[in-house]
C-alpha cells in the first residue's frame, strides 16, 4: 500500500469495542485515532447463550459510532474482526445482520487460535526489531473478556496457539456475581482458572520460552495501577500482583474500590481478571511479565497491510495442509480447480483482472480454495462424503481463516453435489451461486477423473439464467457427462434459478 494510505481495524471484544486509525508510513503503520467502547457483551449472553436485546443494542449503538467515523474508507482499508462472545451466540447471526449495515463493513468472526495469531502479530510488530530481540523466544498472553489467548513464537512467527475459555468478563460474573472481594471468591477463581488453563503446563512451560509478554486490557489495567503505586513502568511481578489482590480485599468490594491508576469502566471486571491473571503466573512459573503495546487490532492492520501477499500465502498453505492431511487426490482437485476458475470466469469476466480486495477476486480465489478441498471428507467415508468435507471445513483449525469464512468453503463443498434445497438460505447471494454453478459444472466435467476438453462448455449469466452451450458432436461425444448436465438442469428447477441447455441437447 501507498505510504499515506489510512488503515482501520475492529475489535468486537467481550469487553469493549475498539476502533484503531492508522496511516502507513514505508511498511509502519501510526496511530492516527482511536476510540474505545465498553459494551461489556460478554455478560450480555443468557443461559442459553443467547444474546440479550439489550447487549445487542450496545454492540448496534457502538458499531453506529464506529461507522460513521470510517464512512469514506473503502473495503480494502477496514477489517471488523469478532471474538469469543460471538463465537458462543447462538444468535449471533441475528447480531451480525444488522452490525454489518450499521458498520458499513463486513464482520469476520474468528476462531481461537486465529484470534491467538493475529494477537501475536501485532505485539511482534510493535516490538523493537534488532539481532537480540528477534532471537528470543517469547510467550505472549491476552486476557480478554471471556477467553484468554497463549501463544508462543519467533520474531514475527507465532508457533503454537491456543484460546481457552476463561476470562475477566466471565470469571466476574461466576466468582464475583455481586461485586464483593473475599478471600473465598479469589481462591475458588483462581483454582477454577488453573482447572482450564492446566493443559497449557506442558506447552507453555517456562523452559519454552525466554520473555512473557502481556497483551490487551486486563494486563494493561493492572500495569497502569501498579505504575500508579510507583512500580516500575511497562511490567507485571507477582510481588505486584500479591500487593493488588490485598488492595482489593482491603476494599471488599467493586463499589469501595478506590485506587489510583484504575478506570472505572475496569472495576467492575478487575477481580475475574486478576484471579486469572495470577493463575496465569503461578502455572507458568512466571516472575515477571512485559506489557505489550500490540494487540489483536495492531495485528489486523498489519495484516491489512500485507493481506495481498502473507495472508494469501497463509490461506493457500492452509488449504494445502488441509489436502494433505485428508489424503485429497491432488490431480483431481487440480483438474476441478482450473475448470471451476475457467467456467467462473466466463460467468463473470471481471474477476481475470480483479485484485485480491475485489469482491470478483476474492470469489474467484475461494472457488479455487473449495475446488481443492470439495473432496475433503472421502477419507472419512466416500458415502455423503461432500457432508463430511463440509463438517470438517465448519471445524478445522485453519489459520488465515474467520469462522464465516470456512463457513462458505464449507457450504460450496457441501452444495458442490447433490440436491440443493440444503442451501436454500446461501442462494440468494448471486456471487456464491455463480462459484457454486462453476463448481458443480467443474466436477461433472471432471467425473471420469481425466482432463476435460477445455473448449467443451460455455455459461453465458443473464439475471437468474444461466445458458449453457457446447461444440456440436460434444453429447454424443461424451454420454455421460451429457445427461449429468441434464441432470443438473432439473436440480436447479426447484431453485429460483435456472439453468438452460440448447434445444435437443
Amino acid at each position: 500500500m501507498q505510504n499515506g494510505t489510512l488503515l482501520a481495524a475492529v475489535d468486537l471484544g467481550s469487553n469493549s469495542f475498539r476502533l484503531e486509525i492508522g496511516r502507513v508510513d514505508h511498511g509502519q503503520i501510526h496511530r492516527t485515532e482511536y476510540l474505545k467502547e465498553t459494551v461489556r457483551q460478554g455478560n450480555g449472553l443468557d443461559s442459553a447463550r443467547n444474546l440479550t436485546p439489550e447487549a445487542m443494542q450496545r454492540g448496534w449503538d457502538a458499531l453506529a459510532r464506529f461507522g460513521e467515523r470510517l464512512a469514506g474508507f473503502k473495503r480494502s482499508q477496514v477489517r471488523a474482526v469478532a471474538t469469543q462472545t460471538l463465537r458462543e451466540a447462538r444468535n449471533r447471526d441475528e447480531f451480525l445482520l444488522r452490525a454489518r449495515t450499521v458498520l458499513g463493513f463486513g464482520i469476520d468472526v474468528i476462531p481461537g487460535r486465529e484470534e491467538a495469531r493475529l494477537i501475536y502479530q501485532g505485539v511482534a510488530h510493535m516490538l523493537p526489531h534488532n539481532e537480540a530481540s528477534d532471537r528470543e523466544r517469547r510467550l505472549v498472553v491476552d486476557i480478554g473478556g471471556r477467553s484468554t489467548e497463549m501463544i508462543i513464537g519467533h520474531a514475527l512467527t507465532a508457533q503454537v496457539m491456543e484460546s481457552y475459555r476463561v476470562g475477566s468478563v466471565a470469571w466476574s460474573m461466576k466468582h464475583f456475581p455481586q461485586g464483593q472481594f473475599t478471600p473465598s471468591a479469589f481462591r475458588s477463581a483462581e483454582i477454577a482458572a488453573k482447572a482450564v488453563l492446566d493443559d497449557a503446563l506442558g506447552t507453555y512451560s517456562s523452559d519454552q520460552w525466554d520473555v512473557a509478554y502481556g497483551a490487551s486490557g486486563t494486563i494493561g489495567a493492572v500495569s497502569d495501577v501498579l505504575v500508579a503505586s510507583g512500580a516500575p513502568v511497562g511490567v507485571v511481578t507477582r510481588e505486584g500482583l500479591d500487593w493488588l489482590l490485598e488492595r482489593l480485599l482491603k476494599a471488599g468490594s467493586v463499589d469501595k474500590l478506590r485506587i489510583d491508576g484504575m478506570r472505572e469502566d475496569r472495576k467492575a471486571v478487575i477481580g475475574g481478571g486478576v484471579s486469572v491473571l495470577r493463575a496465569v503466573f503461578d502455572l507458568l512459573d512466571i516472575r515477571e511479565m512485559k506489557v505489550a503495546q500490540g494487540a489483536l487490532r495492531h495485528g489486523v492492520l498489519y495484516e491489512l497491510l500485507e493481506r495481498d501477499d502473507s495472508v494469501a500465502d497463509l490461506r493457500a498453505a492452509t488449504v494445502a495442509r488441509l489436502a494433505a492431511r485428508f489424503e485429497v487426490d491432488a490431480a483431481q482437485a487440480q483438474r476441478v480447480s482450473q475448470c471451476a476458475a475457467a467456467l467462473y470466469l466466463q460467468i463473470d469476466p471481471s474477476a481475470r483482472d480483479a485484485s485480491n480486495a475485489s469482491r470478483s477476486g476474492r470469489a474467484l480465489r475461494k472457488l479455487g480454495w473449495a475446488a481443492q478441498l470439495h473432496e475433503i471428507g472421502a477419507h472419512i467415508s466416500h458415502s455423503d462424503y461432500h457432508k463430511h468435507g463440509a463438517y470438517i471445513l465448519d471445524n478445522a483449525d485453519a489459520p488465515g481463516f474467520a469462522t464465516n469464512e470456512l463457513h462458505q468453503l464449507s457450504q460450496l463443498v457441501l452444495g458442490h453435489r447433490g440436491k440443493l434445497r440444503k442451501l436454500e438460505a446461501a442462494l440468494e447471494d448471486e456471487v456464491m451461486v455463480a462459484q457454486l454453478l462453476a463448481l458443480r459444472l467443474a466436477v461433472i466435467l471432471c467425473h471420469a477423473r481425466r482432463d476435460p476438453d477445455p473448449q467443451a462448455l460455455k455459461v453465458a449469466a443473464s439475471g437468474r439464467v444461466f445458458t449453457l452451450s457446447c461444440n456440436k458432436g460434444w453429447p454424443e461425444a461424451y454420454p455421460q457427462s451429457a445427461h449429468l448436465l441434464r441432470e443438473e438442469m432439473l436440480a436447479w428447477q426447484k431453485t429460483n434459478w435456472r439453468v438452460e441447455l440448447p434445444a435437443g441437447f
